[in-house]
């Protein structure tokens, strides 16, 4: 006979050093429980039944020589005999009475759970496996899961179906592929109060990103509903991020947001036993508006500093962690309801930098969706309807399915890369996507419809945020760079970056900050509108363009908001993704041409007949055809470095063409809020006009740097249109007059004492232009990604031959 509560433990008495006893998730829920809810971390009260109850149960039955016929011998490959098997190692468990001492215990610790959340209280019921949510190996969803259990019939069924799906054909299988032995693994049935996210919603998170490791964002998704279409992909989820060095500073600022489709929410499905839940379509305006708000970002982002804070200090090193939520809808609070150490990103090992690059040119994209491992894979594909015709599937193939399950994974680990219908960057598909370390798309849409069973395709993840499905064979390579033990030159070498998207990315990268963050890919690609069109739709006068303009904005305040918002995240992202190194940020400088191929734009821009030296950067500033539009910038540029708290973030005045014009641009930033020198903001100019050059000590009265524009310099020098390609073999940087113009430029900015860079293509295109701006010695050179390892080489061999260098740091 068992002494009191010798097979139960309720939260409060579990340590993560309980895993033994009841495996990893209710380990980790009993140590959130103990010294987590005190910092106000909420997490629902509940009990482990512990392993050795499962032990128990199938020694008093005398269930263990049956399982080993089951499954000795077994042959994971084998889809129908591993299905057969695990099928009849299930039911020897399931067919096993739970003894008297035993049940007795269980009845006598859900009637305590009871009393505390009354006689209305429904459970959730969850597996625990001994070797689960170990930091090299994720168990999560191999076993089953039994929601909104009620009455204790239910309840001690609940647990019983919960230790037989230990043997689950996923479980299975994935034990094989880890290494475990099936009866050294045993499991623990966690039963805790259920939160009611059927009527309000859930999601997953991570302490970190979780396509790059970058570490100094909490990553958050969630959707309608129970989290299992989350967590399984079965709906595009909502993403949020939010920094974590200025959130623990005290800014409370989401970083960035993408709103999901959440076509779908799980719910209970009322008097139906066999399938206690089922999807409902959510409802337009569900769709339309973000299934958390900005507070309730924040709040997470604060649980999920604090778990993996708890953990970290506890291991003695940096421990991110992969976290499940839920809101309840009745009492409307946030719950944790998972933590475990994330398996994939933070395992990274090396120090070896690969890149993937498309060389070939797509001919057609047949579908596009979340871009899963910055990969590139080509192979023939595979439509997949269902896990009956997972037979078919061939090793090397790339797997097309509108989503996938724990079920898939035996043909998953084969696949060259997967592409989904649906599901977000922390669903099923893209969690094991990572672990296996293949590309995934998900979230495709019509992927299944749009890809045929035969097709040869190529999956190209390694293009920023989106994941694109070639049409054929697009060829690629893959550049290795060991960055182990790399010299950093005394010449600072910075990274130009227009794409919020590559940032996270990019950042690894030997870096001294960004030289140019250009504003304009922002709003081409996120805003798409002009922002002069946003303020004034009334002088659109075309009806369909003033619809899309309404359509743009219509879940914000107002289009101005709508406009500093999607501004705001995108600058924040790059800044956040560098921080604390600095990040210049050129504000506008469109063209007249470019600026009217915006949505509405056309309504609000001049034809010129040389757009390139027209009106353009800060003679638009304080110009009243373009006032208000420059106060968006200024208005975004200041919720960065206020309200975001990035003040690394440094701003930029392209195309200044006479000292009392960056006089007034001054002094419109700052009626605007962004004065010079408050909150340490500093203002560079860009040097690419000769009177910048000439003016120098003037200019330099009133700019803190100056980053020489190497491109429009040239060609305002030798009086050559860029645009023509009539003249464009007269345009060359390495023309003697061009490099005097950059020498007076930089000999200027050292007499000055302010800050020189340049940040044209030359050094990337020329090493001799390198070599030139080393020797003149220039503060930084700010490169495209793709040449910032080659051209920092290069600047190390030429300072050692100079006598300078490298840096100690």
């Amino acid at each position: 006979m068992s002494d009191s509560q010798q097979y139960i433990r309720f939260f409060k008495d579990l340590t993560i050093d309980d895993v033994p006893l009841v495996g990893g998730k209710n380990a980790s829920l009993g140590e959130m429980y103990r010294e987590l809810t005190p910092q106000g971390v909420k997490v629902p009260n509940g009990f482990a039944i512990t392993a050795e109850a499962y032990r128990y149960v199938l020694t008093e039955a005398g269930a263990w020589d049956a399982l080993h016929d089951a499954l000795d011998d077994l042959d994971p490959d084998d889809v129908t005999d591993l299905a057969r098997r695990g099928a009849r190692a299930r039911s020897i468990i399931y067919a096993a009475q739970l003894p008297d001492d035993l049940r007795d215990e269980m009845l006598a610790a859900y009637r305590t759970l009871r009393g505390e959340y009354g006689e209305d209280m429904s459970l959730a019921i969850r597996s625990s496996a001994t070797a689960e949510d170990l930091p090299t190996a994720s168990f999560a969803g191999q076993q089953d899961t039994y929601l909104n259990i009620k009455g204790e019939a239910e309840y001690l069924d609940a647990c019983k179906r919960c230790f037989a799906s230990l043997f689950t054909d996923r479980a299975i299988h994935y034990r094989i592929d880890q290494g475990f032995d099936h009866f050294k693994v045993a499991l623990s049935v966690g039963v805790m109060k259920m939160i009611r996210s059927d009527l309000s919603a859930s999601g997953v998170m991570f302490s970190l990103d979780t396509e790059t490791g970058f570490r100094d964002v909490a990553f958050i998704t969630g959707a309608y509903g129970l989290g299992e279409n989350v967590v399984q992909g079965a709906v595009d989820p909502d993403e949020f991020y939010v920094h974590k060095p200025t959130f623990e500073q005290g800014h409370r600022t989401v970083l960035r947001r993408t709103l999901g489709r959440k076509k779908i929410k799980m719910i209970y499905a009322k008097g139906r036993t066999r399938e206690p839940t089922r999807n409902v379509p959510t409802s337009a305006e569900e769709r339309a508006r973000f299934c958390i708000s900005d507070d309730e970002v924040l709040k997470l982002a604060e649980y999920a500093i604090k778990v993996e804070q708890h953990y970290s200090q506890q291991a003695g090193y940096h421990k991110p962690m992969d976290m499940e939520w839920a809101r309840d809808g009745l009492d409307g609070q946030l719950y944790m309801v998972q933590a475990r150490p994330e398996t994939v990103a933070s395992q990274k090992k090396g120090t070896v930098l690969q890149e993937y690059e498309l060389t070939g040119k797509p001919d057609s994209t047949l579908a596009e969706g979340r871009a899963v491992r910055a990969k590139i894979a080509t192979g023939q594909a595979r439509v997949i309807a269902g896990v009956a015709h997972l037979a078919d599937f061939q090793e090397g193939e790339v797997l097309v399915a509108d989503t996938t399950t724990p079920d898939w994974e035996p043909v998953m680990k084969t696949a060259a890369a997967i592409v989904t219908n649906r599901g977000g960057r922390t669903c099923h598909a893209a969690i094991i996507s990572r672990e296996l370390g293949i590309a995934a798309v998900v979230g495709a849409g019509d992927a299944t419809v749009q890809i045929h069973t035969g097709d040869t395709v190529t999956v190209s993840c390694a293009e920023g945020d989106v994941g694109r499905v070639y049409a054929g064979e697009v060829s690629f390579e893959v550049i290795e760079t060991e960055l182990a033990g790399m010299q950093r030159p005394a010449t600072e070498i910075m990274i130009n970056l227009g794409n919020p998207e590559l940032a996270f990315k990019t950042r690894f990268l030997p870096n001294d900050g960004v030289g140019l963050a250009r504003m304009e890919f922002i709003i081409n690609e996120f805003i798409k509108a002009h922002p002069m069109a946003l303020l004034h739709p009334e002088r659109i006068e075309e009806a369909g363009e003033r619809a899309e303009i309404e359509h743009l904005t219509r879940y914000y305040d107002s289009p101005a908001e709508f406009f500093i918002q999607r501004l705001s995240e995108g600058v924040g992202t790059i800044a956040a993704a560098f921080y604390p190194k600095p990040v210049v940020v050129r504000m506008s400088d469109f063209k007249t041409n470019e600026y009217a191929s915006l949505l509405g734009g056309r309504w609000f821009e001049a034809e010129e007949d040389n757009p390139m030296l027209g009106f353009r950067g800060a003679s638009r500033y304080a110009h009243p055809a373009y006032a208000e539009g420059f106060a968006l910038e200024c208005a975004a540029m200041q919720r960065v470095r206020d309200e975001m708290g990035l003040t690394n973030v440094k701003l930029m005045i392209p195309f200044c063409r006479r000292v009392n014009e960056g006089e007034k641009v001054l002094a419109t930033m700052a009626a605007h809020g962004l004065v010079r020198g408050e909150n340490g903001l500093e203002i560079y100019v860009m040097c690419e006009i000769p009177n910048n050059v000439i003016q120098i000590d003037a200019f330099a009265q009133l700019f803190d740097g100056f980053s020489i524009g190497s491109n429009d310099l040239t060609q305002l020098t030798l009086g050559v249109d860029r645009d023509s390609e009539i003249v464009a073999f007269d345009f060359d940087e390495r023309d003697a007059g061009v490099k005097e113009m950059i020498r007076l430029a930089v000999e200027g900015c050292r007499r000055n004492e302010r800050h020189s860079g340049l940040c044209g293509q030359a050094p990337s295109d020329y090493p001799e232009m390198a070599e030139f701006l080393v020797e003149l010695g220039v503060d930084s050179m700010s490169l495209n990604p793709d040449t910032v390892l080659k051209t920092t080489q290069y600047v190390l061999e030429v300072e050692r031959r100079l006598g300078r260098g490298p840096r100690s740091d």
